[in-house]
């Protein structure tokens, strides 16, 4: 897994990450009038990041219609569409930015879905997101991916191009979250370094080990991991 992924790792910082951290990194350098696509968009809630992060582009939101998060969305202040799992109601290359939090372990046929991501992207577009490698079962969820696995998916889509991959939540907090009946008491994790990647952390600090070296060690005991694809051309 190591040599498959060491290109992708990062350099600058092992830090746990999450899709809203790459939204803000790459949504602000967008041209204005960009077309934003939220995969799996569900009650909207991105409408808000976006608008904060990057007013300048527009927003999309895309989920399938028997979602229980999108039957459960109220909200009218923004465009939203269905679709059949597969095929994304966009003509090709007319979307600048597909941004898809927590939604592939969700996703019943990833091959076919990556190749349309590489349909509806122009050229140079990006796919950011996350995914699940060692989370429990949570509404209606699929799969869990590898980075190694995942990255694989990526390289077979053609056309597509893993930029780079960072750790989310532990996976060891993730389960103990899940098992303890989704106590919110520890969703603080999600947004600070969980428990075993502190220990991670001091682990590469007293053994004098690279940053890259500490991302990889996090993703193989991860709950979710964040990435950020790029269509070539």
């Amino acid at each position: 897994m190591w040599d498959e992924l060491q290109a992708c790792l990062p350099k600058d910082s092992a830090e746990q990450f999450s899709a809203g951290q790459y939204a803000a990194k790459l949504a602000p350098s967008l041209p204005k009038g960009a077309l934003v696509l939220d995969l799996g968009c569900g009650s909207g809630v991105s409408v808000d990041l976006f608008r904060r992060i990057a007013p300048q582009v527009k927003w999309l939101g895309v989920d399938i219609e028997d979602s229980p998060e999108a039957v459960a969305r109220t909200r009218e202040d923004a465009e939203f569409r269905y679709y059949n799992g597969i095929d994304i109601p966009v003509a090709p290359d007319s979307i600048d930015m597909i941004y898809s939090r927590q939604v592939f372990e969700h996703v019943r046929y990833p091959e076919s879905v990556l190749a349309d991501i590489g349909r509806v992207l122009k050229p140079g577009g990006v796919f950011i997101g996350s995914t699940s490698h060692l989370e429990p079962y949570h509404s209606f969820s699929f799969w869990n991916y590898t980075p190694f696995g995942f990255k694989r998916l990526i390289d077979a889509a053609g056309g597509l191009e893993l930029v780079e991959m960072r750790p989310g939540i532990d996976s060891v907090t993730l389960i103990n979250r899940a098992y303890r009946n989704n106590d919110p008491e520890m969703n603080h994790w999600f947004g600070e370094e969980s428990p075993m990647n502190r220990e991670i952390d001091e682990w590469a600090k007293q053994g004098g080990h690279s940053v890259q070296e500490a991302a990889y060690r996090k993703l193989a005991f991860c709950g979710q991991f964040a990435f950020w694809v790029r269509k070539q051309g």
